[in-house]
């Protein structure tokens, strides 16, 4: 294997009009999603709240579970809206509280979605094609389109494939060219290297645990490596970029920027590797939402 530059960078979430963090504290955090303030669990923040116990429970939602039953859940003010629109990285996408603490979107991953746009941009090519593992709500196929790729998104959730097809409308990306599958990614990874298909980068965002459409089960533990090496099969000759991106995992940075080292194999370039963070508007605390390592020409 050739020799490869390897450098370390933490990726800061900046406070914007869109996103803040706000506070932390006693296992939660405090953050403003567009006009709205949230408090959802945290088990990072092991440290005293800078902010007066009622700044947060003048919060717009609060994710909490219950001494009782143990079932956790959104309690949220009457006059709050299912979801709204917000803008990450020229993308426009709808946001608000999910059953699974969750918004719809990860502001922290800005850093990636403009840096995805500017390898798309810089490749300089009439045609580029993406493949978005995981992809969620579409923030990342959507930027990658708006840079003029052609992506492939690949979800099991088919409510997620819906709400990011929302994303793609209240976009006006109508017209990019973004296939939109609902399917257990190691399955489709499978019948792409069987039909041949190539991409010129790929975008990694899986889950600790999940289960694919027809209840197929997902363990980050087992799977990843399959999923290397079937990513491997999948990369063109002539790549641009691979980033792949874990949340909850005992796994550090370091450590998976060697599973994106094999992806790209003999590859030249350079791989970066770090923490996706941010810093509080009440302390200039950090805390680290994700890691993440990222392969580029």
């Amino acid at each position: 294997m050739r020799q490869m530059k390897i450098t370390s960078q933490n990726l800061r979430t900046e406070a914007s009009a869109e996103y803040s963090f706000i506070d932390s504290g006693n296992g939660e955090k405090l953050e403003r999603f567009g006009p709205y303030r949230f408090v959802r669990p945290e088990s990072q923040a092991l440290w005293r709240p800078s902010l007066p116990k009622r700044d947060w429970q003048d919060a717009d939602g609060i994710f909490e579970t219950s001494a009782k039953t143990g079932k956790s859940g959104w309690r949220l003010r009457k006059d709050l809206p299912d979801r709204w629109q917000m803008t990450f990285a020229g993308v426009r996408c709808l946001v608000g509280p999910t059953p699974f603490r969750h918004l719809g979107v990860f502001p922290e991953q800005t850093p990636h979605w403009e840096w995805i746009k500017q390898k798309i941009q810089e490749g300089g090519r009439s045609k580029i094609r993406i493949l978005n593992l995981f992809g969620y709500t579409g923030l990342a196929s959507l930027a990658a389109a708006l840079a003029g790729a052609e992506v492939t998104h690949v979800d099991a959730s088919k409510t997620a494939i819906e709400w990011a097809r929302e994303n793609q409308r209240i976009s006006k990306l109508d017209q990019a060219p973004i296939r939109w599958i609902t399917d257990d990614v190691l399955k489709f990874l499978k019948r792409e290297i069987k039909r041949g298909a190539q991409y010129d980068g790929i975008i990694l965002d899986p889950p600790k645990f999940g289960r694919g459409p027809k209840g197929e089960v997902w363990k980050i533990e087992t799977d990843l490596p399959t999923l290397r090496e079937l990513c491997q099969k999948v990369l063109s000759k002539d790549p641009i970029f691979v980033l792949l991106t874990l949340y909850a995992t005992e796994c550090g940075a370091a450590s998976i920027s060697n599973i994106v080292r094999e992806i790209v194999g003999n590859h030249n370039g350079e791989i970066n590797f770090g923490e996706l963070v941010a810093s509080e508007e009440t302390s200039g605390r950090f805390l680290s939402h994700a890691i993440y390592a990222r392969w580029d020409k």
